[in-house]
């Protein structure tokens, strides 16, 4: 059953996850954000979908979390254990960490404007395509509040610390051609073609790589921001090279670059292991990331 305000539509192995509340500017109530992961989770289990798509309905992307409540919007202390930060964890981290451990790549499909949590949750997309007409806003020091959905550890990373400081600190809207400029968006298209052009790239993915093979390298890719050298990505490198080549994947990719055909993965990311270890977002490369000496 489709939760309310999202679509999800799973053509040929693209999943278009569309949030969609547009007489709202597709504006987060509390239940959407666990909807939301919930959706990528089952979308992420299902081994007829190798790329997911996300992207709104309507004129805006999402205008982050719905206000209409009025100034306790962002208050937390009516909850059930208002004296203690225990337990507590913020919604727009649950869905971007989500995002992060998935094994599928995640395109944005940014439409319109991406403010608050609709600008966060893009950060921890591994693709973000934009309409020339698309803005950005990180609102939360004018709303009186802090950054929130990791996106002091995304941001930086992504258009580097002077933009995010600028783009942060001062919450003002960053235009189009301003995020293509710092890097935070890969392309600018007419807003009607985006979400077409980001399909078509998923497209890409899902017709012509491995879903084990693509797993493994959105997660090395991430997880070696934080390597202290070189060698480090070497050995994991290496390593997972030397499991992957021995595969019934690889064989069957050289057999079609052979044959000048398209491939046909027969391995499953559902039942697929790694030199005895299940292939899953989170713990896919947990066993190599942290060697006492790696040169």
């Amino acid at each position: 059953m489709m939760p309310e305000n999202f679509d999800v539509q799973i053509v040929d192995g693209v999943a278009t996850l569309t949030f969609d509340r547009p007489e709202k500017l597709n504006a987060f109530t509390l239940p959407m954000f666990d909807d939301l992961v919930e959706l990528l989770s089952r979308l992420d289990a299902d081994d007829d979908v190798r790329a997911v798509v996300v992207t709104g309905r309507g004129r805006a992307f999402c205008a982050g979390r719905d206000i209409s409540g009025g100034s306790s919007t962002f208050d937390k202390t009516a909850g059930p254990n208002p004296a203690t930060l225990a337990g507590y964890r913020e919604l727009g981290g649950r869905v971007t960490l989500r995002i992060f451990d998935m094994n599928k790549p995640v395109i944005g499909a940014i439409n319109g404007p991406a403010i608050g949590f609709g600008a966060t949750v893009t950060l921890a997309m591994d693709v973000r395509l934009a309409a020339d007409t698309a803005q950005f806003a990180f609102v939360f020091t004018r709303r009186g509040i802090t950054p929130e959905g990791a996106s002091s550890w995304f941001l930086p990373r992504l258009v580097g610390m002077g933009h995010a400081q600028d783009w942060m600190c001062s919450g003002r809207t960053v235009e189009a051609a301003e995020a293509r400029e710092g890097g935070l968006v890969q392309s600018l298209h007419p807003a009607g073609d985006v979400l077409a052009r980001a399909e078509a790239l998923a497209r890409e993915i899902a017709d012509h790589a491995a879903p084990i093979s693509v797993a493994l390298t959105r997660r090395l890719l991430w997880e070696m921001q934080g390597a202290a050298h070189p060698a480090q990505a070497s050995r994991l490198e290496s390593a997972l090279i030397f499991a992957r080549g021995r595969s019934a994947d690889a064989a069957e990719g050289i057999d079609a670059a052979r044959e000048k055909r398209a491939p046909r993965f027969p391995m499953r990311l559902s039942d697929s292991v790694l030199d005895g270890v299940p292939v899953t977002g989170p713990d896919l490369l947990r066993m190599r990331l942290s060697p006492p000496s790696f040169r």
